[in-house]
């Protein structure tokens, strides 16, 4: 029963970045992605130390939507779809995360994903192929796939439909190493009783799944509010739950790995 457990938005805030950090060192999680465009990211990029990637895998959290020059993520979306992007833009917001990724941790990411899975939309994705070949012909990160199941509603069947099936293919052709369906997609509400639940549902439909699936999370700690993060207090109930003892015999049975390949 192999699992992929990640943490998104690593960098965001002081408060999502502790939780990661004692959540790996728990043995909580495998994988914490990385939003390189924050003002925050050279300070935050040196708890990721050695120690911690030896635990758990450490990627790039490619961002159009949230920190730099974004914009929404509705507009990116009929933008995208509409072929109205800008190739060279897009090739260098990618190369300039990339950069500050490895100016910080010293080395190519382990993989990328996507903040609100921009990384799958029409002609983002085609562009990011194109940077990592470049980048790194002979160390390809791999990559998440953002394909929930079925299962998960409307919220699953929307992030679906903006692209999984045809980045899973164009990573397939091109050799890159890439995750199964994605678990973790809720509307961030609800209490601890009930995420729990949720979680434990997750789990227990990991082996419906012929590859390695990624279970996302966004963790934090509870600490002074920012107003300005939506699901902050979805986070510090995600926090709980994940750090909490009732987890401890699932952990135990789980096999959680670094990468679709461990």
């Amino acid at each position: 029963m192999k699992l992929i457990l990640c943490a998104d938005d690593f960098a965001q805030s002081e408060a999502i970045d502790t939780a990661i950090i004692e959540l790996i060192e728990k043995n909580r999680l495998t994988a914490a992605s990385c939003m390189t465009l924050s003002p925050r990211w050279a300070e935050s990029g040196k708890k990721l130390t050695a120690s911690i990637r030896k635990k758990a895998s450490i990627g790039l959290h490619l961002d159009f939507t949230h920190f730099g020059d974004a914009i929404s993520h509705l507009k990116l979306i009929l933008l995208s779809f509409s072929h109205q992007l800008s190739k060279s833009r897009i090739k260098h917001m990618i190369h300039h995360q990339l950069d500050a990724f490895e100016a910080t941790i010293g080395t190519a990411p382990d993989y990328v994903d996507g903040h609100q899975h921009v990384h799958q939309l029409p002609q983002i994705r085609d562009a990011l192929f194109e940077v990592l070949l470049e980048r790194y012909p002979n160390n390809l990160p791999w990559l998440r796939v953002a394909k929930p199941p079925i299962s998960d509603g409307l919220k699953g069947l929307i992030i679906r439909i903006l692209g999984s099936n045809a980045f899973e293919r164009k990573a397939k052709a091109l050799g890159f190493a890439y995750s199964g369906c994605l678990l973790g997609v809720y509307g961030f509400n609800g209490s601890s009783e009930d995420y729990l639940k949720r979680f434990k549902c997750w789990l227990a439909n990991i082996n419906k799944h012929n590859a390695t699936p990624v279970l996302m999370c966004h963790p934090a700690l509870q600490m002074s509010h920012n107003e300005e993060d939506l699901i902050y207090p979805a986070r510090v109930r995600e926090f709980g739950v994940l750090a909490s003892d009732e987890l401890t015999r699932d952990f135990d049975a789980l096999n959680l790995v670094k990468s679709p390949i461990d």
